[in-house]
């Protein structure tokens, strides 16, 4: 880099002094105004590339390269988060900024917190890297609930599922610290599940969802002093999840589902709550990147754009469309035809009683 700067001055000089020997006016001055002007953007471009370090990074054996989105990532320090108007992420309920992490619920009963992004993601093929932590006072069992990591249509809505709504419309993501049903005996806690929604299914808490889960692993989380760490991953319609959970700054595969189809234009969140048990459910950092990857023209054709969550070869229950609300008009035109309607019944009713009455006389004499 230095020896480039020398030799653009030394270039610059040469230029110099062969300007002074052309004299002061002609295209020779001209020309070198233009040969300075743009040696200084290349060279301010060149600059800008190294300083920034968040270019194009290839990831994997093939070609795919991932570029981290800034408006749909977030690391410390969180300046503005949940107060200011600009920006990109929204807190819910007891979430709360604190200087190393995004505390989405403390180690108190009864909290629910969530963070959620402002700006939809339109990306065709992502990676969401999240950075957390779960720990508490609870022992053995006794500490609860868990989180979960969103891309979902809707955003900011509280309930009962890890904070958010119930039959929700996209992908949940569920890092789950207690176990609620007793008579299971087959996977250990805390557990990481995967559930695709669309709009149709409740989330089993009495069975920790697992009737509806696309796949899951034990993950053991809790209490750890070193930093733990989630990968969700969205390619060619390839849902894979992994985990760093062991200090080894490995990954670690945990669930891969194919055929997974999800609709773009929906939001990133994550979310946690607590009930009679409790843990404090930290969020360090969120970073989501845009991976390219080369598709041929039959995976093109497949892999059009959805409007519906689904999974092949998964049969989730159709939605039934709720029926339009009526405006004000349709509204008016009903209940007037009704009392028209009404009155031309009772009108008919009338005239039927007094000819049968005028019958009966006749009858009587």
């Amino acid at each position: 880099m230095a020896w480039t700067t020398r030799r653009v001055f030394s270039e610059g000089t040469a230029v110099g002094k062969m300007a002074a020997s052309l004299g002061s006016s002609g295209w020779w001055q001209r020309w070198r105004r233009r040969l300075s002007a743009r040696d200084g953007s290349r060279m301010l471009l060149l600059l800008l590339l190294l300083g920034s370090g968040q270019g194009p990074r290839q990831v994997g054996a093939g070609q795919t390269f991932e570029y981290l989105k800034r408006e749909h990532s977030l690391s410390k320090p969180y300046q503005g988060v949940g107060t200011s108007s600009s920006s990109l992420w929204n807190l819910m309920g007891n979430a709360m900024v604190m200087t190393q992490y995004i505390r989405l619920t403390p180690d108190m009963q009864s909290k629910q917190g969530a963070l959620w992004n402002r700006v939809p993601c339109f990306l065709r093929d992502w990676e969401l890297q999240v950075h957390f932590k779960i720990h508490g006072q609870g022992k053995k069992n006794l500490h609860g609930d868990g989180l979960a990591i969103w891309y979902t249509k809707d955003r900011m809505q509280p309930g009962p599922v890890f904070g958010n709504m119930d039959k929700f419309v996209g992908l949940g993501v569920f890092v789950d610290t207690y176990p609620n049903e007793e008579k299971q005996q087959e996977r250990v806690f805390p557990y990481i599940s995967a559930m695709v929604n669309n709009g149709s299914l409740s989330y089993d808490h009495e069975r920790d969802g697992r009737p509806t889960e696309l796949g899951g692993c034990t993950a053991i989380v809790r209490n750890l002093h070193y930093d733990t760490f989630l990968v969700i991953r969205y390619v060619k319609r390839h849902l894979t999840i992994m985990m760093d959970i062991d200090g080894k700054h490995e990954w670690r595969d945990c669930i891969e589902v194919p055929g997974v189809r999800l609709p773009r234009g929906y939001y990133f969140g994550t979310s946690s709550i607590t009930g009679d048990l409790s843990d404090n459910h930290d969020v360090i950092s969120l970073k989501l990147f845009e991976l390219t990857v080369e598709r041929t023209p039959e995976e093109e054709r497949l892999h059009r754009d959805v409007f519906l969550p689904s999974v092949d070869n998964m049969k989730l229950p159709e939605m039934t469309a709720p029926l339009p609300p009526l405006s004000g008009l349709a509204l008016f035109l009903i209940v007037f035809f009704s009392l028209v309607f009404s009155v031309f019944a009772i009108v008919i009713g009338i005239i039927l009683y007094n000819k049968w009455q005028e019958q009966s006389r006749k009858r009587f004499y």
